[in-house]
């Protein structure tokens, strides 16, 4: 089936940044990284992105979202597009998010392994020949080798969930109209990694179902917690990721997908040990990608108020207690994201004796040193809805220590992820 975007229809840059504002107060300082970018020749495209999830912990709306972008866009003078994500969405949740977002993650995880007829299967099978065999692909050394049971088994697994993302893209697309929305499909959230060879066949199952999906998010080898580095070895992740941007080219040629179809690296944030070895690979492959860094300017809010001391410092310890103290059900949610050791974490009456240097040292991302502590920043991470529920009081302390605050999130997405990731594209 052709679904590729006609030249009409909205497209997606071909680099891109998923930044999350948990509470709407950032958007100014997260365009600020992307004009820096500019000036340096990196052209990134703001993708602002929140989950139903959030919006409920937070207690906001997807207009927000919307109206918060367009006021950073309209004051700085952005001249580039910019987007609306209603990120991880599905039937249940999408339609609240029509009206306010040009950007769709739909996340179709838990329809991972959902049993496909046979029939199904078999048609499948019978519709791609072409998936059995070796599969000769430029940019990899190694060609990809699949036999009929192989190509068999990969769409009894996935076919169910491409099917369940097929549902999400018509829905949107009668409600908004074709070509006017862009469509991620995401696979991350599931127990095991999708192979090259698996990749392959859930786009010719994405291109049967007629989405036209301009980035694919599938979950990697290795651990992408929340907010902390990669864990994991980077040659393999390497390995993987060049196969899969090898895979995502053969299919735009074999299937008619859209020709700017690119990776997304979900919880993308902060792996810095793997940022050298994605940035390889676009240079080396002229490829697309799209990073989402979710909670991280969240994080940055907390250091801005520890740095501006006082009263500010003194909320940001309140936050820590109340999150520590709720830590089990903050958790929960997030438990195939995060791994904390409680062992490591220290005490609230530790930490209220803290200076300004110290709680920001142990929160930023800097593993040279020595005070930072991977545990009490991933549970951080998950503690937003402390921060939610102290209400006006919260956003009030923000716009008081706007200047430390905003500082710390334009160098954290410009120095720390930008920079390290993305190839030069302005001249």
């Amino acid at each position: 089936m052709a679904v590729r975007t006609d030249a009409s229809g909205l497209r997606l840059g071909k680099y891109s940044l998923g930044v999350g504002d948990r509470f709407a107060q950032q958007a100014r300082a997260q365009l600020r990284a992307c004009i820096e970018a500019a000036a340096a020749g990196i052209e990134i495209i703001p993708v602002w992105n929140k989950s139903n999830r959030e919006h409920n912990i937070v207690g906001s709306e997807p207009a927000g979202v919307r109206e918060a972008a367009e006021a950073a866009v309209r004051e700085l003078g952005w001249k580039f597009p910019f987007h609306v994500d209603a990120d991880h969405i599905g039937l249940q949740t999408v339609d609240q998010f029509l009206e306010s977002s040009d950007f769709f993650t739909l996340d179709v995880a838990d329809a991972i392994g959902r049993a496909a007829e046979p029939a199904e299967v078999e048609a499948f099978a019978a519709r791609h020949p072409e998936l059995c065999g070796t599969i000769e692909l430029e940019g990899i050394a190694e060609p990809l080798t699949l036999t009929r049971e192989d190509a068999m088994c990969a769409a009894e697994k996935y076919l169910g969930a491409v099917r369940e993302a097929g549902r999400i893209y018509r829905h949107i697309a009668e409600r908004k109209g074709t070509g006017t929305f862009i469509t991620e499909v995401s696979m991350d959230e599931s127990d095991a990694p999708q192979t090259p060879p698996e990749l392959l066949v859930i786009l010719a199952a994405i291109s049967d179902e007629g989405i036209p999906a301009q980035t694919i998010a599938p979950k990697f080898s290795g651990r992408f917690n929340k907010g902390v580095d990669y864990v994991g070895a980077p040659e393999q992740f390497e390995r993987e990721f060049r196969a899969d941007v090898a895979v995502i080219a053969h299919a735009v040629a074999r299937f008619g997908l859209p020709d700017n179809l690119k990776l997304s690296v979900h919880t993308g944030s902060d792996k810095f040990s793997i940022y050298p070895a994605i940035r390889r690979v676009l240079e080396e492959s002229g490829a697309g990608v799209h990073l989402k860094t979710a909670g991280t300017t969240w994080l940055e809010e907390l250091i801005g108020l520890a740095e501006a001391g006082g009263e500010a410092l003194d909320l940001a310890k309140e936050v820590y207690r109340g999150a520590y103290e709720r830590r089990s059900e903050l958790c929960g949610p997030y438990a195939a994201v995060i791994d904390i050791d409680a062992a490591r974490l220290p005490s609230p009456g530790a930490v209220a004796g803290w200076s300004s240097e110290q709680f920001a040292a142990a929160l930023r991302h800097d593993p040279a040193c020595p005070d930072f502590n991977p545990h009490f920043r991933q549970l951080l991470h998950v503690g937003y809805k402390i921060a939610a529920e102290m209400g006006s009081r919260y956003l009030e302390m923000l716009r008081a220590a706007e200047e430390p605050v905003s500082r710390n999130v334009t160098y954290n997405l410009y120095q720390r992820h930008i920079r390290p990731l993305f190839p030069r594209t302005l001249h």
